[in-house]
């Protein structure tokens, strides 16, 4: 009897054991499907990412100074019919570029063409021709012997860089003035120009970006907007001088042309019937500075990061803010106009551009360009 108790009291001990046993397990089984439930549910509920653009970062620590967090750039619809309207008329009365200005921002010619179509482009225009052999003549490039054909300025130069002086020539042929205030105005945002290309041209090929061609168009065609605001603002109100920056540029053209210098391109390149999507790249280069990194697709950032630093040191060194490129130090750099910068040129793509600002080539090369500009003031 006392035998037949123990064996009772044992088989319930153990049974009781591996109840609990598998309760555990079925409740802990029950924990982790509804945590893997509720995550599959999250997921199901997220909203989905455009293409090209990744989900929104953290809030990054450090807020934007007050002015450039209470900026944005103004497009075309928020003025009224009227106004648009006066705006591009006023935009109609601007000459248009040459043919080959067409040919060269083509889709087909802006990535893959060759030398001898780049040549045979240019030479085409007469006039073009002989003011793009002017400009490699002179002191801008400090060639050490003549150059007599468009084919030896390719060749001595590179393709994107004459690419560039024709760009620079085909769009300074629409803005001439009399005004000796306008025309000195006009002069720096050319000098800027060629200055931001040069740069953007040299630094993409040492940071091996693809489409070289293009992101030299993106630079050089980012001043269109700057050059038709010269032209259309009382001289009084442009603030092309190195105490003003894009931002402050852009402030007070909203304020008085109701759009700045950015949309106005973006305006006057589609009464010229430039490519859509040349028109959309273009006109993202200046907005990169309200643009955060995490805003962006990596690679299309990194190339626009590019092009907006490229022609916001054009700048710098066109007005003399920035008196030599070797003394620019991008790591002590607090601008506001480069807050937002800071953030892409992170990218594992842009990792070297502070070594190769400072490759004695470049700093020569920029050093004898901006001189040259600086003394024909």
């Amino acid at each position: 009897m006392v035998v037949l108790i123990v064996i009772v009291v044992v088989a319930t001990i153990v049974t009781i054991y591996f109840l609990k046993k598998a309760g555990v397990k079925s409740v802990s089984s029950r924990s982790i499907g509804s945590t893997s439930s509720g995550v599959d549910e999250a997921q199901r509920t997220q909203p989905p990412t455009a293409p090209g653009i990744r989900p929104l970062a953290p809030t990054p620590s450090q807020a934007p100074p007050n002015e450039l967090a209470a900026f944005s750039f103004f497009d075309s619809d928020s003025l009224s019919t009227e106004r648009l309207e006066a705006l591009r008329e006023d935009l109609r009365r601007l000459p248009r570029p040459p043919l080959s200005l067409y040919k060269m921002v083509s889709p087909e010619l802006l990535d893959s063409a060759t030398s001898s179509q780049i040549s045979e482009l240019i030479t085409s225009e007469a006039l073009i021709a002989a003011q793009v052999l002017a400009r490699v003549n002179s002191p801008f490039y400090g060639l050490r012997r003549p150059v007599v054909s468009i084919g030896q300025a390719i060749t001595f130069l590179g393709l994107n860089s004459v690419r560039g002086i024709c760009l620079q020539y085909m769009l300074e042929a629409s803005f001439r003035s009399n005004s000796p205030e306008r025309k000195k105005v006009l002069d720096m945002v050319s000098s800027a120009s060629a200055l931001g290309g040069e740069l953007c041209f040299k630094l993409a090929q040492r940071l091996e970006l693809p489409a070289q061609g293009s992101l030299v168009t993106q630079v050089v065609l980012s001043f269109l907007g700057h050059l038709a605001t010269a032209s259309l603002l009382p001289p009084d109100n442009i603030l092309w001088d190195p105490g003003n920056g894009l931002l402050e540029r852009a402030s007070a053209e909203q304020r008085c042309l109701g759009l700045s210098a950015t949309e106005i391109g973006s305006l006057l390149m589609q009464e010229w019937g430039l490519p859509t999507s040349l028109i959309a790249e273009v006109g993202s280069v200046d907005r990169m500075l309200v643009t955060p990194f995490d805003q962006i697709e990596p690679g299309r950032g990194a190339r626009l990061a590019l092009c907006f630093f490229s022609a916001r040191l054009g700048e710098r060194l066109a007005l003399g803010s920035l008196s030599d490129l070797a003394v620019f130090d991008l790591s002590t750099d607090s601008s506001m106009e480069f807050f937002y910068l800071r953030g892409h040129l992170d990218s594992p793509r842009l990792a070297r551009l502070a070594n190769f600002l400072q490759a004695t080539e470049l700093v020569k090369s920029i050093r004898h360009m901006q001189g040259a500009f600086l003394a024909r003031d």
